[in-house]
Formats: structure tokens, C-alpha cells, sequence
């Protein structure tokens, strides 16, 4: 199997980013964005994808959290997408139910190239430790659009950070699945010949 690893830089007037991904690692992470829920989250999703993950990011938290988060999505995203390559071999899709306590987050993924994003439900309170709680929905949806993925994302439960951390988690675990070799594949799985 080749190396499946990318290194992705940003810098707008808003964020400087820095992001390596490593899809088949050991769950290893160094996070450090300036939103305490933010990087855990991030921390969770590396521990969850068994994905080696570093984030660096430097962003206008001054003005509020939405740059930070949404630069990290995209720039995540397109780590992502450059880590998978032609995505030869992989499984392509994913469906994951994660509870955690009351809650509980599915989401649905299919590694197509084709962006696209639909969220059911609402998260319980605003903000969750320095994170605008819709901003976990928005980070699912720029990381859709940037990695070239269909995903499916939903929540309940009584409590947005129990929400949130499952469907980062699920998000994790859905990753995992679909970006995993299968075996008795070395083309793409597609009838169009390519993803």
C-alpha cells in the first residue's frame, strides 16, 4: 500500500493553518487552535480514524471562532483528499451511529469527488467551551466540500457537547471505513472508472 500522507498549508488574512495527515496511522494527534472544545474535538476525531493528525492554526479569535473553524475544515479537507490520491482500492462508503450518553450522531459518507452535505437535527445549547455549537455542523460541511465528499451528518440528544463529540466521532469512524482497503479491489470503486 503507498503512503497515504499530506501536508497542507493556509494563510488568508483571517488564519495561517498548518495540517498533516497521515489516513493509515495510530491515532496520534498535536492540536492546537486557540478553541479548547475545538481541539478537542480534533483530537477525538484523530483518536477515533486511527488518523495521525497535526493542526496548527493561528486565527482571528478575536472576531469569534467561525474562521478557525472553518479554515481548519478546508484545509483538512483538501489533506484528505490529497492523502487518498486516485482512492484506488478504497471502500468508498460509510454509515456510523455513535452515541455518546443521550446522544447520538450518524453519518453517512460516500468518497465520491462529488461534494455534497444535508445535516438533520439541532445541538441543545449555542456554545460548547469557546466553539459556536452550529460551527460543528459548518465543519462537517467545508470539509465535505473540500475533501469531494457526499455526507450525511445527523444528532439528538439534550446536551451540545455529547452532540457535537459523537458526530465528530462518527465522522472518525465513517472515515475509517470508507478510506479502508479492500483487498480483492485495485481499481476504483466506480463504474465510471474513477472517483
Amino acid at each position: 500500500m503507498t503512503d497515504r500522507t499530506a501536508a497542507v498549508t493556509r494563510e488568508t488574512a483571517e488564519t495561517e493553518i498548518e495540517v498533516t495527515l497521515e489516513v493509515d496511522g495510530d491515532g496520534e494527534s498535536t492540536v492546537e487552535t486557540g478553541v479548547g472544545f475545538f481541539d478537542h474535538m480534533l483530537t477525538a476525531f484523530a483518536t477515533h480514524g486511527l488518523f495521525d493528525l497535526t493542526v496548527h492554526c493561528d486565527g482571528d479569535l478575536e472576531i469569534d471562532d467561525h474562521h478557525t473553524v472553518e479554515d481548519v475544515a478546508i484545509t483538512l479537507g483538501e489533506a484528505l483528499s490529497d492523502a487518498l490520491g486516485e482512492k484506488r482500492g478504497i471502500r468508498r462508503f460509510a454509515d456510523r451511529r455513535v452515541p455518546l450518553d443521550e446522544a447520538v450522531a450518524s453519518v453517512v459518507v460516500d468518497i465520491s469527488g462529488r461534494p455534497y452535505y444535508e445535516f438533520d437535527g439541532e445541538f441543545s445549547q449555542a456554545e460548547v467551551g469557546g466553539m459556536t455549537s452550529h460551527m460543528a455542523g459548518h465543519f462537517c460541511r467545508s470539509l465535505a466540500m473540500n475533501a469531494g465528499l457526499t455526507l450525511h451528518c445527523g444528532v439528538e440528544g439534550e446536551n451540545a457537547h455529547h452532540e457535537i463529540e459523537a458526530l465528530f466521532k462518527g465522522l472518525a469512524r465513517a472515515l475509517d471505513d470508507a478510506t479502508r482497503i479492500d483487498e480483492r479491489r485495485s481499481d476504483v470503486a466506480s463504474t465510471k472508472g474513477e472517483l
